[in-house]
């Protein structure tokens, strides 16, 4: 059903088409407005220059031979194809000779220019009128507005020389019908311009509109239409899908944080509960109380930490992370880090060594990326301790192109490639007895630091063993 005027005047696409019509129709009618009134007086200045051309060559022409010469010179003149005004009158008024044969009172009354167009009527036109159109519109002579200029002679005869004005009127009248018909032809532009573009930008906003209350309806895995066309409409649908992208990835992360807390923090409570029960059930020595409120403290300050690990991710994840970011030297972060895990990876059996083949300088935050690269090693170092051969972990800082990577490797088990998307996600373990310590938060964290800035973690193959590689983007030169 077509919708109604006032319906179609209250979108935005018909207001604007409306506009630019008013718009564009002031500017045009002024623009005519000046240029006819610009055009008219070019035209009545050269009416002038001729009138006064003429006017000088009659008074030669009665200087030479007097009046008889004059009359002789008027009455040739008047006779030309397209003649000027000629007429010589009396002093009282009375024409005398000439090609005008009535002229409206009052106009040579007055020696010079005349002050307006008048009116008047030359020799044979009432008479071609009759023949041409019949007695009944005898009445109806034809009568022309000129411009004339007035000049008196010694013998105080009045002569006056004119010209028609049929040129600038014809010229206004052409303009008046070309300034109609250019404003016809815009206000049928403007509503095809309307039926063809702005319906369809009508349609896809209603398109969105639709998509939008189906996906507020509860329809989260819904999105916008893309038509494939690159233009404001696809941009903004492109940017709103992303937008949901993320919204559906964060509700899913809520999701899986909610069932992994109630899987993976269900043990270590249910474990402090039993505990406690545990002690309080029998009688115990002073030592026995100490030791299960020592291991239960440990057990908090671990649940602790896990909340915490899963607040910052959180938090980098949304990007409304506080952390301030400076210049970040990340050969002294891999020395930092090598050398505090250096006695655990001793005691492990684990050979931790570090290569540091540039000192890069990056812009970020120095404890987040301290933290991510402290729990790749602790990992690497806790799986590669059962390795077959020699368990070796390694540290390299290298540049790649327009990025800065820490790679860290290790000769244990490593993980499937099938897995390793899965292995940065939280609480994911892959350890399926779970008797490794942990919470399966370490790479998640990583990841989240990557993201706070800007970069990558990458998870490969270290043939054998895992390798885990941070890419950041490089914001200072190596030096």
């Amino acid at each position: 059903m077509m919708p109604s005027l006032p319906a179609i005047m209250k979108t935005t696409a018909a207001r604007l088409t409306a506009l630019y019509l008013v718009l564009f129709a002031a500017c045009a009618v002024a623009l005519v407005v000046y240029m006819t009134s610009l055009s008219s007086r070019m035209l009545v200045a050269q009416t002038r220059g001729t009138i006064s051309e003429e006017v000088a060559g009659l008074a030669g022409a009665y200087r030479r031979g007097g009046l008889p010469h004059l009359v002789r010179v008027v009455e040739q003149r008047a006779r030309q194809p397209g003649a000027n005004l000629y007429l010589i009158a009396d002093p009282n008024g009375r024409i005398l000779t000439g090609n005008v044969e009535s002229l409206a009172p009052g106009v040579i009354d007055n020696v010079g220019w005349t002050e307006r167009p008048f009116v008047y009527r030359r020799y044979g036109e009432r008479s071609n009128l009759l023949a041409g159109e019949g007695s009944e519109r005898s009445d109806r002579t034809p009568r022309h507005s000129a411009l004339a200029m007035v000049f008196k002679l010694p013998n105080q005869m009045l002569v006056l020389v004119g010209r028609d004005l049929v040129e600038p009127q014809r010229f206004n009248d052409i303009v008046q019908r070309s300034m109609v018909v250019a404003l016809a032809m815009m206000g049928i532009g403007a509503f095809l311009i309307w039926f063809f573009v702005g319906r369809r930008a009508l349609k896809r906003i209603d398109n969105l509109s639709e998509a939008s209350r189906r996906i507020m309806g509860g329809d989260l895995n819904g999105r916008l239409p893309v038509s494939g066309s690159g233009d404001e409409f696809d941009r903004l649908s492109e940017n709103l899908n992303s937008m949901l992208g993320r919204i559906a990835r964060l509700n899913e992360g809520l999701k899986q944080v909610s069932d992994n807390i109630a899987h993976d923090l269900k043990t270590p409570l249910t474990r402090l509960r039993n505990r406690a029960e545990s002690v309080l059930g029998g009688k115990r020595s002073t030592r026995e109380y100490r030791e299960a409120l020592e291991a239960t403290i440990a057990e908090s300050d671990q649940l602790i930490r896990t909340f915490n690990a899963i607040l910052m991710i959180s938090r980098l994840e949304a990007g409304k992370s506080t952390e301030a970011t400076t210049e970040v030297n990340l050969a002294e972060t891999v020395r930092d880090v090598v050398e505090l895990y250096e006695p655990l990876a001793e005691d492990q059996g684990v050979a931790l060594s570090a290569s540091v083949a540039v000192e890069a300088v990056i812009s970020g935050n120095r404890e987040l990326i301290g933290q991510a690269l402290s729990n790749i090693v602790d990992n690497a170092i806790k799986y590669s301790a059962n390795a077959n051969d020699t368990p070796q972990v390694s540290v390299a800082l290298n540049v790649e192109g327009a990025g800065v990577s820490l790679t860290v490797r290790d000769n244990g088990p490593g993980v499937p490639e099938a897995d390793r998307e899965r292995a940065t996600e939280r609480f994911v373990r892959l350890e399926e007895s779970r008797s490794m310590p942990g919470a399966g938060l370490g790479l998640s964290l990583a990841k989240a630091v990557m993201t706070f800035h800007h970069g990558e973690l990458l998870l490969g193959d270290a043939d054998p063993g895992l390798e885990v590689k941070m890419v950041f983007p490089r914001s200072g030169k190596p030096k």
